[in-house]
């Protein structure tokens, strides 16, 4: 039963690394451009965002601060929440 125990602690331990690399991180930056073809927002950060096919562009141009929420996946950054600041 101790082996067991200790074998699954193992295991936990090795895959604990992957799942930080799934945590969501924020950004709070301006807008620079927005390509609705492309599903994809630039900030001032330098960075370009992935959104999702279902992503409301409304409201949203250059210019703009917002927060966003996003998850990196295969090196791109995917959107999983964005909100407008004032």
């Amino acid at each position: 039963m101790r082996f067991v125990i200790a074998t699954l602690m193992a295991t936990a331990s090795l895959l604990s690394p992957l799942s930080a690399l799934a945590e969501s991180a924020d950004v709070e930056a301006v807008i620079t451009s927005i390509d609705t073809d492309r599903l994809s927002l630039s900030l001032d950060d330098g960075k370009s965002y992935q959104a999702p096919e279902e992503f409301n562009f409304e409201g949203l141009k250059a210019g703009v601060k917002v927060l966003v929420f996003y998850t990196e996946v295969n090196g791109k950054r995917v959107i999983n929440d964005l909100e407008i600041l004032q």
